[in-house]
């Protein structure tokens, strides 16, 4: 097991700077405003030879007792007992301040170790940035600059030094696949993501914009691996103001492009919005397989249910090779289905489609149906093999297939989703059409033979034609 570092501190002390710097990356949202981040954030760093794991925590809020604020300082709490070495970061331009004194008597009744890092030091003496903190009892605070990475990597190898070196686990070509939830804010993506875990690993609030950030979290379900992604939830264009929520949206957006499945919720008590199209159809064009669940179907009358289906049909109609599902996140019906279309839409995805038994399919849909003629000539079709997966992507060659309408390319993918069986992932189709190889070409200039041949040829042809 890779130790675990977790960093904790009251909001805006710099911890995503932090996360960011030691895992070399720029997976946490940063931003000159108090409590960005809301939910734990999990990655990997190294320094040397030694790898970790290390968590982001939202900002602690000792004294908060409901509210949103609540349920930040809950996440760091859980945080902080899976944790073997706790980072607690304070703010040296703030100095030692009252909320600063609360969080570390919480800290020192857990007995876990803890490191006092006071961030922000760059440009200041070590002496005057670390005195204010002393007072919180928690050893001698180690003056950092997580912007600047001053002393970051010496305080690692201090947090480090009591666990032994282990070799780190053989990495596998078997990944296991990544599950993205989105839709709109307030659908209940991350009641589904808890549902899903069996636990309240994110947070889950009433509240349009809970989650600003995109958290993946490794879980297993049924003895198999998944990587599950809890997203911001995605607004019309002229609802988002703020740039953090901006960079939410573009975080979404990635997240959808990084996973393999993407699960679309609606909200069933809402009517199916632009948004939701919108959404849907950003997954189409990155290729994605696709569950939708119809999220809050409980506490419906019929009525309500088939004006739902209706306008599911109506609106979202090119999403007919994605798996419907109508689940309640909170109560976790349905959740258990959705699980299992996800695994299917996986497997379609990621399918091998032999070249044999792909052209077999492609002269028997001909043989049905054939392309319509182009300017002057029907393309004529040859054989099919498989260019790519997730989304599966078919390559068929021939002559002439420039002109091939969009209507029987959908023909053509309708076909070969019947014969692999590809539920719940959209198909590609390209068209490699041969080219003539004279074509561009200048004739070359006939030799002085050649022309006298020729010119006897016209003679008799005249001779014999009058």
């Amino acid at each position: 097991m890779l130790p675990t570092l977790v960093l904790v501190g009251r909001p805006n002390v710099g911890k995503s700077t932090l996360f960011n710097r030691l895992t070399r990356s720029r997976d946490a949202l940063v931003a000159d405003q108090p409590g960005l981040t809301r939910d734990r954030h999990y990655g990997r760093g190294r320094v040397g030879d030694r790898p970790y794991l290390v968590v982001d925590t939202g900002g602690l809020e000792p004294v908060a007792k409901d509210g949103i604020l609540y349920e930040m300082a809950k996440q760091s709490r859980q945080a902080v007992d899976e944790a073997d070495v706790v980072l607690f970061l304070v703010d040296g331009r703030a100095g030692c301040t009252p909320q600063d004194i609360i969080i570390a008597g919480q800290l020192r009744k857990t007995g876990k170790p803890i490191l006092l890092l006071v961030n922000k030091a760059e440009g200041m003496q070590r002496a005057r940035v670390t005195a204010d903190f002393f007072e919180l009892g928690l050893g001698e605070p180690l003056p950092i600059s997580s912007a600047h990475g001053d002393n970051v990597s010496e305080v690692v190898e201090i947090a480090l030094d009591n666990f032994p070196l282990e070799a780190e686990e053989e990495s596998t070509d078997e990944r296991p696949p990544k599950l993205a939830i989105v839709g709109r804010p307030n659908v209940g993506k991350s009641t589904l993501v808890n549902a899903i875990l069996g636990e309240e690993r994110v947070i889950a609030f009433d509240q349009p914009g809970t989650t600003r950030d995109s958290i993946y979290i490794d879980f297993e379900r049924d003895g198999k691996q998944y990587t599950i992604i809890d997203t911001a939830g995605v607004r019309r264009r002229g609802k988002v103001d703020e740039a953090v929520e901006k960079f939410s949206v573009i975080k979404t957006m990635q997240a959808i492009e990084d996973a393999n499945v993407v699960v679309l919720v609606v909200d069933a008590r809402d009517q199916i919005t632009e948004q939701d199209a919108h959404v849907a159809d950003f997954v189409l064009q990155a290729g994605r397989a696709l569950v939708l669940a119809v999220n809050k179907w409980d506490g419906l009358d019929t009525h309500q249910r088939d004006t739902v289906k209706r306008d599911i049909e109506r609106k979202l109609h090119f999403l007919s090779f994605a798996k419907l599902h109508y689940i309640s996140a909170l109560n976790g019906s349905g959740v258990d289905k959705v699980l299992k279309s996800v695994d299917e839409a996986y497997a379609a995805a990621m399918a091998k489609l032999p070249t044999p038994k792909l052209t077999r399919a492609l002269i028997a849909a001909i043989e049905k149906q054939q392309p319509p003629k182009g300017s002057r000539f029907r393309p004529k079709m040859r054989y099919a093999h498989q260019g790519g997966s997730n989304p599966p992507l078919i390559v068929i060659h021939g002559s002439g297939l420039d002109d091939v309408p969009a209507s029987y390319t959908r023909y053509l993918e309708r076909i070969f989703c019947e014969v692999f069986k590809l539920q719940g992932t959209p198909l590609r189709i390209q068209f490699n059409s041969s080219k003539n190889p004279f074509e561009g070409k200048k004739p070359r200039p006939l030799t002085e033979a050649e022309q006298r041949k020729a010119h006897r040829a016209r003679i008799r042809g005249r001779k014999l034609y009058g």
